[in-house]
């Protein structure tokens, strides 16, 4: 960071002092990402019933948004060296970016095995990946401007790099955001569920189904299921966490409820509320 910061100011390079902003914030984001990490290792306790595993989702949020921000400060100050076009020194310009490039590979290799694990490593991921686009794009800046002389190629590329930054991090901010928000996740189908449950033997109908992300790695439900009788409650509920875990559900919770023939029908709460065909029984 303070080389390209360094090489940037010396050589009038906005891509190599954009990148460096980028790896200032980069170096803020990994720290929190440390942070986190450690903090969602810390056991659930009787005010934090599901522990601090939602702080790697805060952090991957921080992430998202941290890199709106530099993404748009990199368009911005590219459209001012467009109007204003501004002298840069090639050589030097091509020497950082070339080391740059090789930072930024090697810490690719480390986080790309580990990347898919939750969206706080994602989120660091992505940041060294925007980094290495970066060099990536100042190192073809440097190249054109050396051969040609046309020292317009430097905003150009940083817009260019601004824009897949910013394709990350809308990913990541908006897989961050459905988990707060306790949206369903994308692997989930609301109307397998329903199906899964329904094909329960026992099971007449179910109601107020509910499906979330406690972090990106647990995956919860709760719902209500109506049985005949609770005689048989036990393997009812075993075959329904069977086929909840099989379409990825780890934590299942269900209520089982009998349907009294003086009880009035419930309206539908939701569009996931079924029951089966010619069954009698309220949703």
């Amino acid at each position: 960071m303070v080389v390209e910061a360094i090489g940037g100011w010396l050589s009038g390079s906005l891509a190599l002092i954009a990148d460096a902003g980028h790896m200032l914030t980069d170096a803020g984001a990994l720290a929190l990402t440390l942070l986190s990490s450690w903090v969602a290792l810390r056991p659930a306790n009787h005010t934090k019933t599901y522990g601090y595993q939602r702080w790697e989702i805060l952090a991957a949020l921080v992430n998202g948004a941290a890199l709106f921000g530099i993404a748009g400060w990199v368009v911005v100050e590219a459209v001012q060296r467009i109007q204003r076009p501004e002298p840069i020194q090639a050589g030097l310009f091509l020497a950082v970016a070339a080391a740059g490039l090789a930072v930024n590979l090697v810490s690719l290799f480390i986080l790309h095995g580990i990347k898919d694990g939750n969206l706080n490593t994602r989120g660091a991921y992505l940041h060294v990946l925007g980094d290495a686009l970066g060099s990536v794009g100042a190192l073809g800046a440097a190249a054109i401007i050396a051969s040609t002389g046309w020292t317009l190629a430097d905003p150009i590329i940083s817009i260019a790099v601004a824009l897949l930054i910013l394709v990350g991090a809308w990913r990541l901010l908006r897989e961050s955001t459905d988990i707060l928000l306790e949206s369903v996740p994308g692997h989930v189908s609301m109307v397998d569920v329903q199906s899964k449950m329904l094909g329960v033997a026992g099971v007449t109908a179910v109601h107020d189904l509910h499906v979330w992300a406690v972090s990106s790695g647990m995956v919860a439900m709760s719902g209500h299921a109506i049985v005949p009788d609770l005689d048989h409650h036990p393997a009812v509920l075993e075959r329904i966490r069977g086929e909840m875990c099989r379409l990825g559900i780890g934590h299942v919770t269900i209520q089982l409820e009998v349907q009294h023939e003086c009880e009035e029908p419930r309206p539908v709460a939701n569009s996931a509320t079924s029951q089966h065909p010619h069954s009698g029984h309220r949703h």
